[in-house]
């Protein structure tokens, strides 16, 4: 069973600083691509932002330069450094991680259980 945990969420005033930290455990046979989406009452999910296994990373254009995605293989870890944040950055920020299974080869398409994050002053 894979799994993929969130952390780091939270209420923050405008201008304010997050991360967030995503972890992937279980058995696999790799990751492809890590990838933050976000929710919003009343919205679709969105992409936030995404980095591959080589280390490419993709940007939603309503948070390239405010945002750093990163992540460290040894800690299976996926990070979102969110700064000059506003409020409409307001919404639950879910992990995914496209990855291969073990025995079958798979493509697995898994997501977390989302974080909050409140920009509000």
């Amino acid at each position: 069973q894979v799994q993929l945990v969130e952390s780091g969420g939270g209420l923050v005033q405008p201008g304010g600083s997050l991360r967030l930290s995503c972890t992937v455990s279980g058995s696999y046979f790799s990751i492809n691509e890590l990838n933050w989406y976000r929710q919003a009452p009343g919205k679709e999910r969105e992409l936030v932002a995404g980095i591959t296994s080589g280390g490419s990373s993709k940007y939603a254009d309503s948070v390239k330069g405010r945002f750093t995605i990163s992540r460290d293989n040894a800690k299976n870890t996926l990070y979102l450094q969110m700064n000059s944040l506003k409020p409409e950055d307001t919404a639950v920020y879910y992990c995914n991680a496209l990855m291969i299974a073990t025995t079958t080869y798979a493509l697995l398409d898994r997501w977390g259980q989302g974080t909050q994050v409140t920009v509000s002053s």
